[in-house]
């Protein structure tokens, strides 16, 4: 096999979500957007339907209708995107149900869809998606006559428990929602961990579920193995890779693999980490590029078949450090040339 496997622990997806189902008392749903997280939504959404989730959440419509198509009729699919022009059939063919952002959605989705399902999003300071305030009040009785199923809103620094925006937002929450009795949800992963006040009616939690930040127990889901191409020797001075960034200092045994920032192992991360032969790290060296990576295997003593470069401690979050980034670009930029393979 020429390119690289992506293993998928389903059963580690199910440990995370139940370990974060009970640090609340309400219910706790699960985000499996961008095609779960760049992990295969088919997949996760069948197992973290068979653990107990009834309602999940996506970007967009079209990802909703993915879902559905997973699970079958029964579990709720929201979209946070709202109703969006074009939606109305597949909104009703599938029953999705839109999270409301605007007076325009709202008259879109009453008039196209009069009955049907609908939750509305409020904007609580993030400034991204939702109502704000002076909307809300023109639109809040329209939303308890039409039955709302959900009143939600998203939190801007949940990864960071101390900052003030957090009970900002709560705060704004709780006014913007007082004396309504329909079920509201503030809370993602980060939001679940700032405690009970955050929690209200139901939890969303989304990257705490595939193993990332800022949920420190999470277990990791994604692994990532890639085949040796090729080996080589090297004498002292002698480069690897492109514009010679790296030079050997004594003689070396070099492998490439067949991986690169196709497949989303970004270029700005190869200085910072290693690949794996069981618990023996091999550096990276020279430029990651688009198909290949340059490993040193002197010190391995052997020529491996292949090589990890996600692993239960080189995790997604370690690679996102080393890119500057963050461990939901790592998940979600994993291309489309890895074979999957799930464990459950």
């Amino acid at each position: 096999m020429s390119t690289a496997t992506l293993s998928i622990d389903l059963s580690a997806l199910v440990r995370n979500w139940r370990a974060l189902d009970a640090k609340s008392t309400c219910e706790t749903g699960a985000v499996v957007k961008a095609d779960g997280y760049g992990l295969g939504v088919a997949r996760v959404a069948r197992a973290l339907a068979q653990a107990g989730v009834r309602k999940f959440f996506v970007a967009a419509t079209e990802e909703g209708v993915a879902v559905r198509q997973a699970l079958g009729p029964g579990p709720e699919i929201n979209v946070f995107s709202g109703h969006m022009p074009g939606d109305t059939d597949m909104i009703h063919d599938m029953q999705l149900t839109p999270m409301i952002n605007s007076i325009d959605q709202m008259l879109r989705h009453v008039e196209s869809l009069p009955g049907a399902p609908f939750g509305v999003q409020l904007d609580t300071g993030m400034n991204r998606l939702g109502m704000e305030p002076a909307e809300w009040a023109a639109l809040r009785e329209i939303a308890v006559q039409q039955n709302a199923t959900l009143i939600m809103s998203h939190l801007a620094c949940a990864d960071e428990p101390e900052h003030a925006m957090n009970a900002q937002q709560l705060a704004q929450f709780k006014d913007m929602t007082s004396g309504l009795n329909i079920p509201r949800s503030l809370s993602a992963t980060g939001g679940i961990l700032l405690g009970k006040d955050y929690h209200f009616d139901l939890t969303r939690p989304g990257v705490g579920l595939y193993g990332g930040a800022p949920f420190a127990d999470a277990e990791p889901v994604a692994h990532v193995s890639i085949p040796v191409i090729q080996c080589r020797d090297l004498e002292a001075g002698e480069t690897v890779g492109y514009s010679n960034t790296w030079t050997a200092a004594r003689p070396s045994r070099v492998a490439t693999i067949a991986a690169g920032y196709a497949d989303g192992l970004l270029r700005a991360m190869g200085p910072d980490i290693s690949v794996y032969h069981g618990s023996e790290a091999c550096p990276v060296i020279g430029r990651i590029s688009m198909d290949m990576i340059g490993v040193d295997i002197t010190d391995l003593g052997e020529d491996p078949r292949e090589l990890d470069i996600l692993t239960e401690d080189q995790t997604v979050d370690v690679l996102a450090e080393a890119a500057g980034t963050i461990g939901y670009e790592i998940l979600t930029s994993l291309g489309a040339r890895y074979q999957r393979r799930y464990l459950s």
